[in-house]
């Protein structure tokens, strides 16, 4: 396991710049507090049966944003309520509840949402073999909410009501994207995505060319003034958000990458429940970048990846102290 070079002089040095920036009257955030009242976290997305082949070998395991998104915010504590989707032959669904996640009418009569994942290094190739139907709207009573369809279960209707009840709208718009051939793999494509009302969006590599015309800083700087707060920019172990006027980025040193299914999600989950708590973009991004190390760090297969609370916050800090920063 790759452990990233953390040295007490480097903590302090993050705790000490986090105190000396604090709002009046706001705990210094040293390490991740537990509120009284715990964040309530909603997510519209479909849970999936991932069959994913790497290594050589071929494995089938329950997945889904909704999953990944949910046991993330879990893990910081929050209160959960999905938005979801899924049929008879979801094999997790008590796991969820033992988690103490909460979802309601989300059993279908149509199998739940399949995908195919060919992983081979970093490269990956996704092929649909089925979609579930989609998911309706919810009230869901929710601090923030990330919206994240893998496979177009989120109607431009849900959409648009998500956002004007959510405070915060947390946007991974992949499922938005994709489309099938014959054969079920899946390609990306240029799709107009409204994007009013999203306070952050995340947005792979891969990705950018299908939301904006531009190409790379510039693309981000039109999202930005398509009325996003904060854009989050992924690209393989490179990340970096633009807020403003200025664009703060780092690199995830970890070199060994195994199963990636998941690892966007968990960033996204990690990113809202700090912004959420903390008030404070650039330690959320430093959290969200945490998640998707110490998920790397894992080497788990599906949901086995989803990273425990303690890791993130060690990496968090490391990461806080390594941030650089630019004017564009």
């Amino acid at each position: 396991m790759y452990l990233l070079p953390i040295h007490a002089d480097v903590l302090l040095q993050a705790v000490a710049h986090r105190i000396a920036t604090a709002r009046p009257g706001e705990p210094a955030p040293n390490t991740y507090r537990r509120q009284v009242h715990p964040l309530k976290i909603g997510i519209f997305s479909h849970c999936a049966i991932d069959t994913i082949v790497v290594d050589g070998g071929e494995f089938e395991r329950a997945g889904g944003a909704a999953c990944y998104c949910g046991l993330t915010a879990r893990a910081f504590g929050a209160d959960v309520r999905l938005a979801t989707k899924f049929g008879s032959d979801f094999p997790a669904s008590t796991y969820l509840k033992d988690k103490k996640t909460r979802f309601a009418d989300a059993l279908s009569d149509i199998p739940t949402t399949r995908f195919r994942i060919e992983i081979s290094g970093a490269e990956r190739q996704m092929y649909l073999e089925h979609a579930c139907e989609p998911v309706q709207y919810q009230g869901l009573d929710a601090d923030g909410t990330v919206v994240t369809p893998i496979f177009h279960e989120i109607t431009a209707d849900t959409f648009e009501r998500v956002k004007k009840d959510s405070g915060f709208t947390l946007l991974d718009p992949q499922g938005f994207l994709r489309r099938a051939d014959k054969s079920g793999m899946v390609r990306l494509e240029k799709t107009d995505v409204d994007l009013k009302g999203v306070s952050a969006l995340r947005v792979r590599a891969d990705e950018m060319g299908c939301l904006a015309d531009g190409s790379g800083t510039d693309s981000m700087e039109e999202l930005r003034d398509r009325g996003v707060k904060y854009v989050l920019h992924t690209d393989g172990l490179d990340i970096s958000v633009l807020a403003g006027e200025r664009l703060y980025s780092l690199r995830l040193p970890n070199k060994e990458i195994h199963d990636t299914t998941g690892v966007g999600d968990i960033f996204c989950s990690a990113f809202l429940c700090t912004m959420l708590r903390e008030k404070d973009f650039l330690w959320a991004f430093c959290f969200a970048a945490g998640a998707a190390q110490a998920a790397l760090d894992t080497h788990g297969l599906g949901l086995d990846k989803v990273p425990a609370k303690g890791r993130i916050e060690i990496n968090a800090s490391y990461f806080y102290n390594t941030v650089k920063f630019r004017q564009v």
